[in-house]
């Protein structure tokens, strides 16, 4: 791939608001991200991808392609080629180190943006108020690169940790972590506007805010302390955008607003595993998989893969799934692009998770689409862990689960809304094309700097088998696909 040879911007700003749902973007809550929104276009159907979790979402948004491409096939996935004996939890910066080396540093197996901007000889600078798996897999060659990257969880967070230093010297200790993380939230955005912006003057930056994600799983999407959450965010966001107003090349510096995946109310938590077990399937999570038939993740949806060589469990495992009345998915590896493998079950691959790495087996539990405690729409089962009943979950593709928010403002002008197809996969083009660099040839998003091409299509693909029915509804375009939900 060549450069593109027409930059648009001199830099570019990203600003991702970890789990924020459009229509908590309102003058309450996120005068600043409309405020961006005023000179820049919102792609109000904009998608993250399946399943609709941070780490995924994250390899997604560097990557630009779907968990089919990058291989980062969950929060958790099985991976017994580089860590036998246990479940990869992907926020882990021990385990990470452990599977990446595995993989020679190729555990993200595709090149990232900003891969692409260090062979260009551009800098990414990122400020990450995450976990230390998600500070990874938004740069996982960081060191490599020659690039810069901060996390609010210190050293260990981080492949730059001098980083830390470099920032306590400037601005003072890090802050301590409370709930909401208002104070993570304002250095964050000191970082940005007092450091990385006026002193390293990199190519392209990326803040990480972890709210309103971290509150809404904890307090729910309503709540009192949520919006202070989101309102600190949007402030933060606000001392970034008063930053770049001031330059005298204000015009010639992007800004994107992004999601990475939405949230809906967990309103039953179902103990599926411990039915499972009951029912006479031995399940072991995370590393307590000596003498069981399947491993397991959980949360709104999960994998299950065969550990024996028991060749009809799987069938059997996926039926008793579909017969759950709390399951509303089942996905197996896919028969063709549409129908899994499995009689009953749609495609792995449809959903955008085919990979090598990719579960024998993937189960939504149900959801919908009416109000929750607080009147949002959108409630859904889970199984039990860290998140209370009532508290935030995503994970799934009910439509609040997938919908993303995603501004995008190349300079001064006037604010326009687009209904057209477009998601997380679409940031890394989007922030190379704007600073003339071509794309990886292994990037599925598109630049939406410019015009689409082709008219999409919408479909949607059904399953099932005896009284189980699952649908799921895709949108194409210009080769990409999108999930738009299936409750």
């Amino acid at each position: 791939m060549t450069r593109d040879e027409r930059p648009t911007a001199d830099q570019v700003i990203v600003a991702v608001f970890d789990g924020l749902r459009p229509d908590m973007v309102t003058p309450e809550l996120a005068p600043n991200l409309l405020r961006l929104a005023a000179r820049g276009t919102w792609f109000r159907e904009a998608r993250s991808v399946f399943p609709s979790v941070t780490r995924v979402a994250t390899s997604s948004i560097a990557t630009g392609a779907p968990p089919t491409v990058h291989g980062i096939v969950g929060n958790a996935f099985y991976h017994p080629a580089a860590l036998p004996g246990r479940v990869f939890e992907t926020s882990r910066a021990e385990l990470i180190r452990q599977v990446d080396a595995h993989h020679d540093g190729r555990l993200v197996d595709v090149d990232t943006f900003g891969d692409r901007l260090a062979r260009a000889g551009r800098r990414l600078a990122v400020v990450h108020t995450g976990s230390a798996g998600s500070a990874y897999f938004i740069n996982p060659r960081a060191r490599r690169n020659g690039h810069w990257t901060f996390s609010i969880s210190g050293e260990d967070g981080t492949q730059t940790p001098e980083t830390i230093a470099e920032v306590v010297q400037r601005l003072g200790p890090l802050p301590a972590r409370a709930l909401p993380r208002l104070d993570e939230l304002r250095y964050a955005g000191r970082v940005m506007a007092e450091h990385v912006l006026p002193v390293l003057k990199p190519d392209a930056a990326l803040v990480w805010f972890n709210e309103p994600d971290t509150t809404y799983h904890y307090k729910g999407l309503g709540s009192p302390e949520a919006k202070a959450g989101l309102r600190a965010a949007d402030e933060a966001f606000g001392t970034i955008l008063d930053w770049v107003d001031a330059q005298p090349n204000a015009d010639r510096i992007a800004v994107i607003a992004a999601s990475d995946h939405g949230q809906i109310s967990a309103t039953t938590i179902h103990p599926l595993f411990d039915a499972a077990g009951k029912a006479g399937f031995e399940i072991g999570l995370k590393d307590r998989l000596d003498g069981v038939a399947f491993t397991a993740t959980g949360g709104r949806s999960g994998e299950i893969r065969p550990l024996g060589g028991d060749g009809g469990a799987l069938a059997r495992i996926a039926a008793w799934l579909m017969e759950q009345p709390e399951v509303g998915h089942v996905f197996s590896r896919g028969a063709d692009d549409a129908e899994g493998e499995i009689p009953g079950t749609l495609s792995l691959g449809l959903l955008g998770n085919g990979h090598d790495r990719q579960p024998e087996l993937m189960f939504v539990l149900r959801s919908d689409l009416s109000p929750d405690g607080y009147g949002l729409p959108g409630r859904g089962i889970m199984t039990p862990g860290d998140v209370p009943l009532g508290g935030g979950m995503h994970g799934g593709i009910n439509r609040h689960e997938l919908n993303t928010v995603l501004i995008v403002s190349t300079g001064t002008g006037a604010g326009a809304l687009s209904s057209a197809p477009a998601g997380i996969i679409d940031i890394a083009p989007t922030v190379l094309g704007l600073l003339g660099e071509a794309p990886a040839g292994s990037m599925m998003g598109r630049d939406l700097t410019r015009p689409e091409r082709g008219e999409p299509r919408i479909r949607r693909h059904e399953a099932g088998t005896g009284a189980f029915r699952q649908f799921v509804d895709i949108v194409e375009q210009d080769g990409r696909r999108f999930i738009l939900g299936g409750e």
